[in-house]
């Protein structure tokens, strides 16, 4: 089994804390009202929200993907970083056994540096292509877009 280790960084004028509020801590509640096209719903299997709990991501129409299952593995709130697992779901093929990712948000003047790294643990000798992850990293930095441009237009929202 091979892991590929793929790493990006952007930046936003959102300071950290307000960007982790929206963008972790309620992003369950807030993707599905401001993006249904990328996010119909979120649900958790087990667990109570913290580190360990399963959630099922259902993708609105349209998308690629029908769903995907992910395992919390941190949250420190603290410090803005974000860690999980997707363990099951049409984003998995047959030859990834599971993508672990992590985003932590740094101060940057009056905003934040996303910083944000993903492992491919490959099934068997299986390369991973870099368009696979090049697309997941296209939408993911759409998505966050939409969020930054919410919070820029609802100035009192996640303060």
């Amino acid at each position: 089994m091979g892991v590929f280790k793929y790493e990006s960084e952007f930046t936003s004028v959102i300071p950290p804390a307000r960007l982790f509020k929206a963008f972790v801590l309620d992003a369950d509640n807030l993707i599905p009202k401001i993006a249904p096209q990328a996010v119909k719903c979120t649900e958790i299997l087990e667990g109570d929200g913290g580190p360990g709990t399963i959630k099922k991501i259902t993708f609105g129409e349209g998308s690629t993907y029908s769903y995907v299952k992910h395992r919390i593995d941190g949250i420190d709130k603290e410090n803005f970083v974000y860690s999980y697992t997707v363990i099951e779901g049409d984003t998995i093929s047959d030859s990834i056994e599971k993508i672990c990712y992590e985003t932590k948000l740094v101060a940057s003047g009056s905003g934040s540096i996303i910083k944000s790294s993903s492992e491919y643990h490959a099934k068997g000798d299986v390369e991973i292509k870099e368009e696979h992850v090049k697309a997941g990293k296209e939408k993911a930095s759409q998505l966050f877009k939409i969020i930054e441009n919410y919070l820029l237009e609802h100035h009192d929202a996640y303060n």
